[in-house]
């Protein structure tokens, strides 16, 4: 753990405790960590995967890679946020300088990517777990769901897009890729209608509607998103014939070249010697992992690390003890103390800064569990827009993030959602939406 109390020092207290909500998000009791924890259903994959299975394949690939270090994806989207000014030599170096796995900084040329995974940790973190435990289930998931929507008349090649079926190692696979490889357009969907008939009425999934999509209409696209410095990080590339996700460090050179490569190359192999020449399998690297808990026993087992039921300890040793200043209210203060984000135990509304775990809708820039667009810190989002990852779960409740002790353990992120502007980091270009007249 003492990486992650390194990594925390010098935070403010309201984001200690986002760490520690954090370390223990898929929790429900400290009694519920087992040694032999079932995999995810077939139903729970493509509940999870269904909004984004319909990414480019390079993109879902660093999403998919990303979703294991979900503190790191935090982290990003709040530097991303403070430092949209950042760009080219400038914003380069700052990112080299980053201690962040490569598939997060890659996803600095989406801000809406990131601000999607970040406000919606529950779901992020489900993906990750799944990702680390069952990566040839997520590969085949994803395929399948393919298939779904290109039987249903709904996948296919647009001026934003090229969709071609390729036979690989006897394996017949969807490719997914952007018409013009500097230039990315993310799809946004109703799965309700893009798959055909939803096959898990128990598990349905919820859909992301930009502004002016009309429900009912298949398929629809962001302003497209120029390619900047933060995808020369973008290594990885979807080995569908093999079920996993291949990383190659020389990916992308010619994006950023002031990128130390033969370091990176030297780390992978350090960890795994079957990485050779900058190119070998995704191996999931724990020292990313922050001390956010693993799923169960056996995968902490397997990389050395914490459990949920050892995270909630150390969220036990944490509470109460960071010191409160004006910017947070902290663990315990009176209702509507301090003036900035909301902390936990907090009434809901209260504080003038961002909205915590869990807060009313409204109350200063959404928080994690709060109504996406809600508090005016945020990126207000239109009525009926929904982000890809909100409201995932059994039955369609909505998405909650919950620590060992429920909604007493609460913490403050500033989450709100991204455009897909970036200023220096990737901006949109063009009145990029598509998919016919919306």
């Amino acid at each position: 753990m003492k990486k992650t109390y390194d990594a925390i020092r010098g935070w403010s207290a309201a984001g200690v405790l986002a760490l520690l909500l954090l370390m223990g998000v898929m929790v429900r009791s400290a009694q519920a960590a087992t040694n032999d924890k079932p995999a995810f259903r077939q139903e729970e994959l493509e509940q999870m995967l269904a909004p984004i299975a319909l990414y480019p394949d390079d993109l879902l690939s660093q999403i998919l890679m990303a979703s294991t270090y979900p503190l790191e994806v935090v982290q990003a989207d709040r530097w991303v946020k403070e430092n949209k000014g950042l760009k080219g030599n400038a914003l380069t170096k700052a990112l080299e300088a980053k201690n962040w796995d490569a598939s997060v900084k890659s996803l600095v040329n989406f801000s809406s990517v990131l601000a999607m995974m970040s406000s919606n940790l529950e779901v992020t973190v489900k993906i990750g777990d799944a990702f680390i435990g069952q990566q040839k289930d997520v590969m085949g998931t994803i395929q399948k769901l393919r298939r779904m929507a290109a039987s249903s008349g709904n996948l296919k090649t647009t001026p934003q897009q090229t969709v071609v079926v390729q036979k690989e190692a006897d394996t017949q696979v969807i490719i997914i890729q952007p018409a013009n490889p500097n230039e990315y357009y993310i799809p946004t969907y109703s799965p309700a209608v893009i798959y055909g008939t939803w096959p898990y009425p128990a598990y349905p999934p919820v859909a992301y509607y930009p502004p002016g999509y009309v429900p009912g209409r298949a398929l629809a696209f962001t302003a497209g998103v120029a390619v900047g410095a933060a995808w020369g990080y973008a290594w990885g590339h979807s080995d569908w014939s093999h079920g996993n996700v291949n990383v190659n460090v020389n990916r992308n050179a010619n994006i950023n070249a002031n990128i130390n490569r033969s370091r990176y190359s030297a780390e992978f192999q350090n960890r795994n010697a079957a990485f050779r020449n900058g190119q070998g399998s995704f191996q999931h690297n724990p020292e990313h992992r922050q001390g956010v808990a693993y799923r169960d026993q056996k995968t902490a087992s397997q990389f050395g690390r914490t459990t949920s039921s050892q995270a909630s300890q150390a969220r036990e040793a944490y509470r109460g003890r960071g010191e409160v200043g004006a910017g947070a209210a902290g663990v315990g203060t009176r209702p509507g103390a301090g003036a900035g984000a909301a902390g936990v135990g907090a009434r809901p509304g209260a504080g003038a800064g961002a909205a915590g775990v869990g807060t009313r809708p409204g109350a200063g820039a959404a928080g994690v569990g709060a109504r996406p667009g809600a508090g005016a810190g945020a990126a207000a989002q239109p009525a009926g827009r929904q982000n890809a990852f909100e409201g995932m779960d059994r039955g369609g409740s909505a998405a909650r993030v919950e620590s060992q002790r429920g909604q007493s353990s609460r913490a403050s992120f500033s989450g709100g959602g991204g455009g897909a502007r970036g200023g220096g980091m990737g901006g949109a270009r063009g009145g990029g939406r598509s998919g016919g007249r919306r």
